[in-house]
């Protein structure tokens, strides 16, 4: 008979098999619903099949066209220096210093990967196409008369009736790029530039959320993963990067709030009402991310600070005030912007399709990595003592959010860019994995973006 010493490494052993074994499957499960959503997707396509789900190169919004462009070498660099060198280096280099350099790494990564499709195609001409809000910018002389306004043009028939993106989100994300075009920051340049650089903030949010939750180990253990988000292919260049970063830095906010009043700090009060500030101007990006909410509860779950949550909804209220003393209120723009969603593409793309086929667009979004960390944390959720870990809360509420966001019949298609600020909360995960598989899982993320990028040219 074995002694008991001998039955617990061995009995670890092979739970660990089995879990990356666990892992493998999920991930391979995660290939067999992309290559269906393909499949379906090229058979929907075929002339005469009657079904129009508007997507050329299914499931993803763009076209086919294997190419490869200036950013090619860059963005391949930048992947192999992460995956060779950036677990180590998140292990081991000071806080600070490792922030700033996910953040510069992650901008040669956005960049690389944009620059693929050329300078104009790929990143100066990205936001400047007539549905796009610099189309926009120029006719909008006086913000407080286009904010009291704005609702009157978003039904489509309407006089003089918003463009397409202006017309589908609040007036915050437009007046994004009407503060630029009055600081002197005109043209697709500046817009692009600005979006890449919002949305890489990302690199350095999400690892300090995790951190001032006291999860610091696994705020570098998911770094080198957040740097390397195969979503960057539509950060850069796309407003909906922006939005990701303006609303990761406000979670950030709220979750180092809850760390100060954990330590007794006064100085955490500003923060939380910042925090709040910045989540509620979140709300007039994009109305979809009123589901980010959840994530917050979830910070707040985790910093266990109810305080921090009553001056967060305080900063978010002023913010809400402003814009109905202005003249527009949200749920106003909500109802219209449900009724011209309906008077376009979104009445033709089939439901069944796209119940199903956005989450392989979330999977080509966030990677195998991701799709193997969430199935870690799924597993974790369901064990009591992990259910307050700050990981599987985050990771289950931007669960939650996908969910209500793909379920509510608003986000057919284009959802590999639309959920850009809840997938960026599933990256967390990937800490879960196990440290010696970490390389793998990096090169496995770089592949799948460089693959979507050098063989579909995305439109947005």
């Amino acid at each position: 008979m074995r002694d008991s010493a001998a039955v617990g490494p061995v009995t670890g052993s092979t739970a660990n098999r089995r879990a990356v074994l666990g892992d493998l499957i999920v991930a391979g499960g995660a290939l067999v619903l992309v290559g269906l959503a393909v499949a379906v997707g090229v058979y929907y396509n075929r002339p005469g099949s009657g079904v129009v789900i508007w997507a050329f190169a299914p499931p993803l919004y763009g076209g086919w066209l294997p190419h490869i462009g200036p950013g090619s070498v860059l963005a391949v660099l930048t992947a192999v220096a992460v995956v060779g060198y950036g677990p180590a280096l998140a292990a081991r280099l000071r806080w600070r210093p490792l922030l700033a350099l996910g953040y510069l790494t992650a901008l040669c990564w956005t960049f690389g990967l944009a620059m693929v499709d050329g300078w104009d195609r790929g990143f100066a001409g990205r936001l400047t196409n007539r549905f796009e809000y610099l189309h926009e910018v120029p006719g909008i002389v006086d913000i407080p008369a286009m904010l009291g306004g704005f609702a009157d043009r978003i039904l489509a028939g309407s006089p003089d009736s918003w463009t397409t993106h202006v017309a589908g989100h609040p007036p915050g994300a437009t007046l994004v790029f009407v503060w630029l075009d009055r600081l002197g920051l005109s043209g697709g340049v500046w817009a692009a530039a600005v979006c890449v650089l919002s949305g890489c903030l990302v690199a350095v949010a999400v690892p300090v959320t995790l951190a001032a939750l006291g999860r610091a180990e696994a705020a570098r253990a998911s770094l080198p993963f957040v740097v390397l988000f195969p979503g960057a292919v539509w950060v850069g260049v796309s407003a909906d990067g922006l939005f990701a970063g303006v609303t990761a830095v406000g979670l950030a906010l709220l979750a180092c709030a809850c760390r100060g009043f954990a330590g007794g700090r006064r100085s955490a009060t500003p923060v939380a009402v910042a925090a709040g500030v910045v989540l509620g101007f979140g709300i007039f990006l994009s109305y979809g991310l009123l589901l980010l909410g959840l994530v917050a509860l979830a910070v707040v779950a985790a910093g266990r600070s109810l305080r921090t949550l009553l001056l967060a909804v305080l900063g978010a209220g002023v913010v809400v005030g402003v814009f109905a003393l202005a003249g527009f209120w949200w749920l106003d723009g909500y109802h219209l912007v449900v009724e011209r969603y309906y008077q376009g593409i979104g009445a033709k793309r089939p439901y069944s399709y796209w119940v199903w086929a956005n989450l392989a667009c979330l999977v080509l979004a966030v990677g195998l990595a991701t799709v193997a960390g969430v199935r870690r944390a799924a597993v974790a959720a369901v064990s009591r003592p992990a259910r307050r870990d700050a990981v599987v809360l985050l990771v289950v509420a931007a669960l939650l959010a996908v969910a209500f966001a793909d379920l509510s019949g608003l986000s057919k298609a284009e959802v590999e860019r639309i959920w850009l600020p809840f997938a960026v909360w599933l990256l967390p995960a990937t800490a879960l994995l196990p440290a010696g598989s970490r390389r793998w899982w990096l090169a496995a993320q770089a592949a799948l973006a460089l693959a979507v990028n050098h063989l579909v040219l995305t439109i947005w």
